[in-house]
């Protein structure tokens, strides 16, 4: 599997500010940080000249935009690997839809789910990582081959999942959350939303650490649409300079955007009738979403179509670099 021309090599891409489950003794190094992603990266870091690209491999029956389509293994293998040789720099595979009002799944039936495919997709050498909010889960997929654990919950699903990957020594990416889905918009409720949204991702990632974690296997992610209503999207998406900046941190943290295909954006693209865009159809505005987060300095964008946003991430890392040069 390949990532914008290069080969990718299992182990080859682990996170920002780490080194890879090989050297978890390392130091804590400096996270990250949005202005520097130009910088040459340290050894066995991703090549920052440009925000990363993790396309997403739903294995699931009722996700939000493509729920079923790749539910059987041999689909969504595919799936991953074609995401892959569009230029993707992380595969990320889910058995459980978070969409508003899921239900959760019993634990065996996301392993049924998640495991044949992370376990194909790493052996073919993708660097692969497992989006769940169970402890077990993630210990099985890093030991199938999963170099990162994408937790929606931020560890507060399962308080087990910061040991897990303290253990592994892998990057973590650290959602804000509220709750399950199955009360997604009951606990919307904020007064200024990009300060409790840091405030809680910091309490977050202290507890982690806490626990265990290196500071430096942290990557943040506003959690656009959970708990959150259009109107909070929108709020975090312009404040993506300050969200990587947590209280009781010196050091910024990496930030990730999970944009691709929400309600907000197909909601704003609503017709004459007031029908909201569909889902696919709003494949463009998260190009045009992917863009300007690139161009803010965000470590990496999570989307379900690889090559628009691809190219969007390389126009923005130009534009990042005329600005550096002050227009010359």
């Amino acid at each position: 599997m390949t990532g914008d021309g290069e080969a990718a090599s299992r182990g080859s891409r682990p996170g920002p500010g780490q080194r890879g489950r090989s050297d978890r003794q390392a130091q804590p190094s400096h996270r990250a940080q949005p202005s520097r992603q130009a910088e040459p990266s340290q050894p066995g870091q991703p090549n920052q000249s440009r925000c990363l690209v993790m396309g997403v491999v739903n294995v699931t029956p009722d996700s939000f935009s493509d729920g079923g389509a790749w539910l059987q293994p041999a689909a969504a293998i595919a799936h991953g690997l074609e995401l892959a040789r569009q230029g993707a720099d992380i595969i990320d595979v889910g058995g459980e839809s978070t969409r508003p009002g899921a239900q959760r799944v019993p634990i065996a039936e996301e392993l049924d789910r998640v495991m044949p495919v992370i376990t194909a997709l790493a052996a073919a050498g993708g660097y692969v990582s497992v989006d769940t909010m169970r402890a077990e889960v993630a210990s099985q997929a890093l030991r199938a081959g999963a170099s990162m654990v994408n937790d929606v919950s931020g560890g507060l699903a399962d308080p087990d999942m910061a040991g897990v990957v303290a253990a592994a020594g892998v990057p973590y990416i650290m959602n804000h959350w509220r709750g399950h889905s199955s009360d997604m918009y009951g606990l919307a409720t904020y007064t200024d939303v990009v300060s409790e949204v840091r405030d809680e991702l910091g309490l977050r990632a202290k507890a982690a650490i806490a626990a265990g974690v290196n500071p430096a296997q942290i990557v943040v992610d506003p959690g656009l649409g959970f708990a959150k209503r259009a109107e909070h999207n929108w709020a975090l998406l312009g404040s993506l300079d300050r969200i990587g900046s947590l209280p009781g941190f010196e050091d910024r943290f990496p930030v990730l955007v999970a944009a691709s295909r929400k309600r907000f954006i197909g909601r704003l693209l609503a017709g004459p009738d007031g029908e909201p865009r569909s889902f696919v159809g709003s494949d463009d505005a998260t190009i045009a979403i992917t863009a300007l987060a690139a161009a803010a300095g965000v470590w990496c964008v999570r989307v379900h179509v690889v090559p628009g946003n691809m190219d969007a991430v390389r126009v923005a890392a130009r534009w990042r670099q005329a600005v550096a040069a002050g227009g010359r």
